[in-house]
C-alpha cells in the first residue's frame, strides 16, 4: 500500500470508526446476526461471523489505545504528524459544531541542528527525548502533543467551553519553562530552549484545520524572529508578514540561482603606503524590480532555506574570478576576502572544495582571505570547524577574525586558529577621533596584534579623522565608506585606477622643492 493510499485509508477509518464502533450499532449485531442466518442461511451466517470481527479490527475496534493507536516516534513515543493531523481534524468539526474552544501550538527546539552538530546525532535523540517528555508533562489530560519534526512539536489544547489569551499564554509559558530545565548527557549539562508560536481557534482566519495551522506557523516564525526562547500569539497582520517572507526566502533561492545576488567590493587600505591592501566580498542582491535589498533582509531568509552554503559557493566564485579579471587589467589587489559563517565551516569538505576552487583558477591560496565572525569561536566550536580553520590556514589562506571585540574571543583561541589578522569591529571606531575612551580601547587591541604578531584592520572608517587617528596609533590597514562603499566588480577598475592616480598626485613628506 502506498504512503499516499494508507494515509486515505486512516481518514476513512478516522471518520468511520466512532459511527461503527458506537454502542447503539453495537447493540443491533445479535438482530443482525438473526436475520442473516434467516435471510441466507449457514453460509451467509458464516460470512458474517468471520467478516464482523475483521472489520471491528480494521477500525481499531480491538485498540486498548483508542485515537492513540496512531503510527508513534521511535525517539519520543509521541504521535506523528499524521496521526496529529487526524485528531485535529476531529477537533476542528467539534469545536464548529459545539463553540468550543481550544489552541494549538508549534513548539521548535532553537538551534537544534547546531547541538546535533556539535554534541552528536545520539545526544540529539536523547534532548529531543527529554523535551518531548517535558512537554507532554505539563498537559492536562485529554491534551495532544505530537512530534512533527526533526525539532517541532505540535500541541492542541483539549476543547473547553471558556479559554482566554491568558491562560494560553501562562500555557506557554509552563512549556517553554519545562523544556528549559538542565539535560545531564553522559556528565555534561545541556541547555535546550524553544520559541512558541500558538493560535486559539476562534482567532484562525476560518475553520479549516488547514488555516488554523497556518496561523499558528506564523506565530511560530514570529517567535523565531524574536528568540531564541520567543512567545508569540497569532494575530492577522502577522500572517500577512509570513506570506511576504515565505515569497521573499522564494524570490531570495531564484535570485541566487539566476546570479542575481553577487559579491560586492568594499576597498581595504594600508595606511602606511596609501594603497590597496585588498577587497572584502560583499552580498548584494539588486532586485530587478525593487532595486538594492539590503542584506540584512535576505541573508536570514537563505539561512532559513538551508541556502548559505550555496551562497557561499557563489561568493567564493566571483571573488576567485575577480582576482584573475585585477590581475588581467594590470592592477595590484593582494587579495579578496570571503566571509565563511558557522554552518559553511561545518562542511568537511570545504578545505578541499576551496583547494580545489584555487587549482581551478590557478591562484596561490595567500591571496583569498577566509573571514570568521569572532562568535564562531566562543560558540564552542566542533571538531570539523576546528580542523577547517586549521586545513585552511595549513593550505596557505589568511584566517581573518571578523567583528574583533564583541564576541569576547579568548587570546588562546586566536592563537589555537593561527588568526592572521583581526578585524577591529565598527563600535570601537565610532568616533574614535573625539573621544579618549574609545582610543584607549583601540590602543590596547593594537598592543594586543602587535605582541601576538597579528595584523589589524580598522572596519567603519567613515571619517579624515578616525582614519588619520588609526594610522597615528598604528593600526596597519582601514576599511570604510570613509575609504570607499561596496560597489560591484566593473566600478572597482576605475575606483581602483583613480585612487592610485591621487597617490601619484600627493607630495612626498620631508621633499623640499625650490
Amino acid at each position: 500500500m502506498t504512503k499516499s493510499n494508507s494515509g486515505r485509508f486512516n481518514r476513512i477509518r478516522a471518520r468511520l470508526a466512532p459511527a461503527l464502533l458506537a454502542p447503539p450499532i453495537l447493540a443491533f449485531l445479535p438482530a443482525l446476526t438473526l436475520a442473516t442466518f434467516w435471510l441466507g442461511g449457514e453460509a451467509a451466517l458464516l460470512w458474517v461471523a468471520l467478516g464482523i470481527p475483521l472489520l471491528f479490527a480494521a477500525f481499531g475496534g480491538f485498540s486498548s489505545q483508542g485515537r492513540n493507536s496512531a503510527p508513534r516516534d521511535s525517539v519520543t513515543g509521541l504521535m506523528l504528524r499524521e496521526g496529529f493531523e487526524l485528531d485535529m481534524e476531529r477537533i476542528v468539526r467539534d469545536c464548529a459544531a459545539t463553540e468550543l474552544r481550544s489552541a494549538l501550538y508549534y513548539i521548535e527546539i532553537d538551534e537544534f541542528k547546531e547541538l546535533v552538530n556539535r554534541e552528536g546525532q545520539e545526544a540529539g535523540d536523547r534532548v529531543i527525548q527529554s523535551c518531548g517528555e517535558r512537554i507532554a508533562s505539563t498537559l492536562r489530560n485529554g491534551d495532544t502533543v505530537a512530534r512533527i519534526g526533526d525539532s517541532r512539536f505540535a500541541v492542541c489544547l483539549t476543547p473547553v467551553l471558556q479559554l482566554d489569551l491568558e491562560t494560553c499564554v501562562q500555557m506557554a509559558g509552563r512549556i517553554q519553562a519545562a523544556v528549559e530545565e538542565p539535560i545531564s548527557l553522559d556528565g555534561t549539562t545541556v541547555y535546550a530552549s524553544c520559541s512558541i508560536g500558538f493560535c486559539l481557534n476562534n482567532r484562525a482566519p476560518s475553520k479549516e484545520y488547514s488555516d488554523w495551522s497556518a496561523a499558528a506557523s506564523a506565530a511560530l516564525s514570529e517567535a523565531q524572529q524574536n528568540g531564541p526562547s520567543g512567545i508569540r500569539v497569532f494575530s492577522a497582520d502577522m500572517y500577512q508578514r509570513s506570506k511576504a517572507r515565505g515569497s521573499l526566502r522564494d524570490e531570495a533561492a531564484k535570485a541566487l540561482e539566476a546570479g542575481h545576488i553577487l559579491p560586492w567590493f568594499q576597498p581595504q587600505i594600508c595606511t602606511d603606503t596609501g594603497r590597496v591592501s585588498g577587497f572584502e566580498a560583499l552580498a548584494r542582491w539588486m532586485h530587478p524590480v525593487r532595486g538594492l535589498i539590503p542584506p540584512g533582509k535576505f541573508l536570514p531568509v537563505l539561512e532559513d532555506a538551508g541556502l548559505m552554503e550555496r551562497l557561499s559557493q557563489v561568493m567564493l566564485y566571483h571573488s576567485l574570478t575577480a582576482l584573475n579579471a585585477w590581475d588581467a587589467a594590470g592592477l595590484k589587489v593582494p587579495a579578496v576576502g570571503v566571509n565563511f559563517a558557522t554552518q559553511e565551516l561545518r562542511n568537511p569538505n570545504l578545505a578541499e572544495n576551496i583547494k580545489w576552487e584555487l587549482e581551478r583558477f590557478d591562484l596561490p591560496a595567500g591571496r583569498l582571505s577566509v573571514e570568521i565572525l569572532e562568535t564562531v569561536m566562543t560558540d564552542r566550536p566542533d571538531d570539523v570547524v576546528t580542523r577547517n580553520i586549521a586545513a585552511l590556514s595549513d593550505l596557505g589562506c589568511q584566517i581573518e577574525l571578523d567583528d574583533f571585540g564583541t564576541g569576547h574571543a579568548s587570546i588562546s583561541a586566536v592563537r589555537r586558529f593561527n588568526i592572521t589578522r583581526i578585524k577591529i569591529d565598527r563600535s570601537f571606531v565610532l568616533r574614535a577621533d573625539r573621544d579618549p575612551d574609545q582610543q584607549k580601547l583601540i590602543a590596547a587591541i593594537l598592543t594586543m596584534a602587535e605582541r601576538l604578531e597579528l595584523e589589524t584592520l580598522a572596519e567603519g572608517v567613515e571619517t579624515v579623522g578616525e582614519h588619520a587617528l588609526l594610522s597615528q596609533l598604528g593600526c596597519g590597514h582601514v576599511q570604510g565608506f570613509g575609504i570607499g562603499r561596496p560597489m560591484p566588480f566593473d566600478q572597482t577598475l576605475d575606483w581602483i585606477t583613480a585612487h592610485e592616480a591621487k597617490l601619484q598626485e600627493a607630495p612626498e613628506i620631508g621633499r623640499h622643492t625650490r
